[in-house]
């Protein structure tokens, strides 16, 4: 057992029951999944650029990437129908954890200017997205072998019913959320 999912547990759940009234312990909002995401424009030119980006996010996921590919052509960007247009990774149970984990302790402090995370940018069904702009904030990527600075979406699924709850299950793990009661 990690150690988040010892903190959600131990603290995190017990909080979330007594603070909403759940009837029971698996009413509570849990993690469900978080699903990392690189779309590279410049992929459909050149392929090896794809490789490097799955590579990197393999690093970074600790799991290995899979590719995207379009679904419908545009004839203004100059894409067909089922080419490689990117890279995702979907993390599930310890390795969604340990990559959370990673995320608010190691990497988010290592992001310049960062005055926190907007708590406004949830979809209204419980989930969460950010974007990063530099994937160097990682520890597991090596400044010296990465060709271009590329972002990274990050989307943190929960079973939340609402925003709200979904917001205090995040805090519980220590995101960084900005205080825009002020």
């Amino acid at each position: 057992m990690t150690r988040l999912q010892k903190l959600y547990t131990e603290t995190i759940s017990p909080s979330l029951i007594s603070r909403f009234k759940y009837k029971n312990k698996f009413a509570a909002p849990k993690l469900e999944k978080i699903v990392l995401n690189m779309g590279i424009g410049e992929a459909k030119d050149d392929s090896k650029i794809l490789d490097k980006a799955k590579n990197e996010l393999s690093l970074i996921a600790g799991q290995s990437a899979t590719f995207t590919k379009t679904k419908k052509a545009i004839a203004g960007f100059k894409i067909r129908e089922g080419i490689k247009i990117g890279v995702k990774v979907t993390l599930r149970r310890k390795k969604m954890y340990e990559f959370l984990d990673r995320l608010v302790n190691l990497a988010l402090p290592r992001v310049r200017d960062f005055r926190g995370l907007n708590p406004k940018s949830f979809d209204g069904m419980g989930n969460f997205s950010m974007g990063i702009k530099e994937q160097i904030i990682f520890h597991e990527i090596e400044y010296d072998k990465v060709d271009k600075i590329r972002g990274i979406d990050i989307i943190i699924c929960t079973n939340a019913k609402s925003n709200e709850e979904a917001l205090e299950l995040l805090k519980g793990f220590n995101m960084p959320f900005v205080d825009t009661t002020n």
